[in-house]
């Protein structure tokens, strides 16, 4: 098995999603456009609900890649990369309708959450909504291999959410039982994302194996980054706040390694903090004590450099391009936002 070389931190931190937002805005534009078309509806709650996700502040990371594979890969004689974002976005964004009501989280991006606002059942049938339009227009591209590589997707995303919850608050989950997880929960958008750029700009299955590794490594990346932040300083300079998965007893990277590197008092600690639900003031700065005793944070962030390396290499296939280096940039940034 050959090594990969993980991505610096010099690396990590040189590298901006501007590029990317420079090369496809005209396009995201038209994604945008899409979105509040699609969105609309004589139910006046499914706009408002669905203006309220957009205004929220979100980077569209996942239909930025779609445009940017198709671009790269050379579609342009058509608007249906347009389409396939369109859908991405509104898969992701019915996800986070739905995570949020199981994790019952009231902040999202530093403010009210939907369900906060308009309740469960309101914020799971929008969800459900927002995946039935995503459907519609994956079929409006006449893409049999799209609507498969996408459909896929939903069903595994959903399977990850179950994981997720049966894995809640377990302090035994091991470092594979959780990056499975995510693999299915995150990355598979992600890697659905990347390689329908390539679907519809007619690729080989070279390259659209290519982008959907590229996609999956970038998308576990950014969620051990995610992981990583929710201990940190650096995520209050983002806007949120620190220790929401914390509170809600979710058992990430950083609460795994720690977990099992840690004695058997520290141990009883997390069992009492995430399975019990027993927390108390202090509790989530000793919490961060311990990972960082434990070097747990940084390695997690080792591990997102060595997922996001993985991603870079799965590009070398295409020649180089403007876009190529962008969507390259894009795994710099990605891991960079831990520092």
């Amino acid at each position: 098995m050959g090594v990969v070389v993980p991505l610096s931190a010099a690396e990590a931190k040189e590298a901006s999603l501007t590029p990317l937002l420079k090369l496809v805005s005209a396009d995201m534009e038209k994604v945008d456009a899409q979105i509040l078309s699609h969105a609309h509806s004589h139910v006046d709650l499914i706009p408002q609900l669905a203006q309220h996700l957009i205004d929220s502040g979100g980077k569209r990371l996942r239909p930025m890649l779609t445009i940017a594979a198709a671009r790269m890969c050379g579609y342009g004689w058509g608007t249906h990369h347009v389409d396939l974002a369109t859908a991405v976005e509104f898969m992701h964004t019915a996800t986070l309708l739905h995570d949020d009501v199981v994790d019952e989280s009231d902040l999202r991006r530093g403010r009210r959450t939907a369900r906060l606002i308009w309740g469960n059942q309101a914020s799971v049938l929008v969800g459900d909504y927002l995946l039935g339009q995503a459907f519609r227009i994956m079929v409006s591209t006449g893409s049999l291999e799209a609507l498969g590589v996408l459909s896929d997707a939903a069903a595994i995303i959903a399977e990850g959410e179950v994981m997720q919850l049966a894995a809640a608050h377990n302090t035994s989950t091991t470092e594979d039982a959780y990056l499975r997880v995510i693999n299915a929960k995150t990355a598979a958008l992600f890697a659905a994302a990347a390689e329908v750029g390539a679907i519809v700009a007619g690729r080989s299955r070279a390259e659209r194996e290519a982008l959907e590794s590229y996609g999956r490594n970038l998308g576990i990346a950014f969620q051990l980054v995610d992981d990583a932040l929710d201990y940190s300083g650096k995520q209050a300079q983002l806007g949120k706040s620190v220790g929401d998965d914390f509170r809600e007893g979710k058992i990430t990277l950083p609460v795994v390694l720690s977990y099992r590197r840690g004695d058997d008092h520290q141990r009883e600690f997390w069992k009492r903090v995430m399975e019990a639900g027993d927390q108390r003031d202090g509790d989530l700065d000793h919490a961060i004590q311990l990972m960082n005793q434990h070097g747990a944070i940084e390695d997690t962030i080792d591990r997102a450099r060595h997922y996001g390396a993985i991603a870079r290499d799965a590009l070398e296939i295409f020649p180089d391009s403007e876009y190529k280096a962008a969507m390259v940039d894009a795994i710099g940034f990605s891991v960079a936002r831990a520092h």
